[in-house]
């Protein structure tokens, strides 16, 4: 007996009840973490920086820029500020000698917001760049910087925005348990790679605008469909119907089609962050090999674990994933749905 429609509502109805009940375990603000402080020094005439201070909204207000004592202000500091951050603009005046073998340093790092991006522009063309970390807070500016320098920056950043991003995760976790065989997971995980590549790209640099409420809304609308679809076929729905899924046939194909819609999210990630003047191929292209690499890196971690587990826990373990990740997904998708019908939010 065929019943995919009353499978489909007995399943959204218990993501429902589970969301419900988690609402208070899980937050949307958990699903872009990446919103480290950016510190900004580009010297504009022999000695002098025009200073760039941006940091998140929640970042706590310990959180601070640390310069050479012998930079001193030349200028009052302007401030602005939107929905995700706060930027302070001023500029200083450091003297005849260079900032060569000084620290720069941001006070205050630590969890949860434990990142800070720093940029440095030089009168003479170099660049520097580097992620401040609690356990490395400071830096002491070198000589020059090297492109290999500026694509690792960026490489972990792409690392720890998917493995901080639970969303993303979850959407990749679904992935994992939905296809079979690794060959064809490495397959459909590198074309949802792809996918977001594309409008991750062409976002960033400005081709294509997409509104972020919205993005993220069918964000959480794809880790339901994914939840859905790891239910199909597991007594819940018969595998007839199941063979009927367009994402079960061809996974590759759908993962790259939702990859599309997660690339906008991440490009809302990247623009927190910004790009090194002259380095925008490199830094987009590093940050998408530290997305892939923490994918793969996320994706063997759960075949690891899978292979352990001893078989008669599979399915149950499958289906219980199934309703964890569409319980977070019909909370996030109740969440960032009813702004879009609220005036004036």
């Amino acid at each position: 007996m065929k019943r995919p429609a009353a499978g489909k509502l007995r399943v959204a109805a218990l993501a429902l009840l589970a969301a419900a009940s988690s609402a208070g375990f899980a937050r949307p603000s958990l699903a872009h973490p990446l919103d480290p402080a950016l510190l900004e020094l580009r010297e504009t005439a022999p000695g002098t920086f025009d200073v760039l201070w941006k940091t998140p909204r929640t970042a706590r207000a310990t959180l601070d820029p640390v310069l050479p004592e012998r930079c001193r202000p030349a200028s009052s500091r302007s401030v602005r500020s939107d929905a995700r951050s706060v930027s302070w603009r001023w500029r200083v005046d450091c003297g005849a000698e260079s900032l060569v073998g000084e620290r720069v340093a941001v006070g205050g790092l630590g969890a949860p917001h434990g990142d800070a991006l720093l940029r440095l522009e030089l009168l003479d063309g170099r660049r520097v760049q580097a992620v401040l970390r609690a356990d490395r807070p400071a830096l002491t500016v070198p000589a020059g910087d090297t492109v290999l320098a500026v694509m690792a920056s960026y490489v972990a950043l792409g690392v720890e925005h998917i493995l901080g991003g639970i969303d993303h995760l979850l959407f990749v976790l679904g992935l994992v348990l939905l296809v079979r065989g690794r060959r064809e997971i490495l397959r459909t995980i590198t074309a949802f790679t792809l996918g977001h590549s594309v409008t991750l790209a062409l976002a960033t640099l400005g081709v294509v605008d997409a509104p972020t409420r919205l993005v993220e809304a069918l964000i959480a609308a794809s880790i339901v469909v994914v939840a859905l679809e790891l239910t199909r076929g597991r007594g819940l729905v018969d595998d007839a119907a199941s063979a009927l899924s367009l994402l079960l046939r061809r996974p590759w194909f759908v993962a790259f089609a939702f990859g599309l819609l997660h690339g906008f999210g991440f490009a809302g990630a990247l623009a927190q962050v910004g790009l090194p003047r002259g380095e925008i191929p490199r830094a987009l292209l590093s940050f998408n090999l530290g997305i892939e690499l923490g994918q793969i890196a996320f994706a063997a971690a759960i075949l690891a674990l899978v292979a352990v587990l001893p078989r008669r826990w599979h399915a149950a373990g499958r289906l219980a994933a199934a309703y964890g990740i569409g319980a977070l997904g019909m909370l996030w998708l109740y969440e960032r749905t009813l702004p879009l019908f609220i005036a004036g939010a």
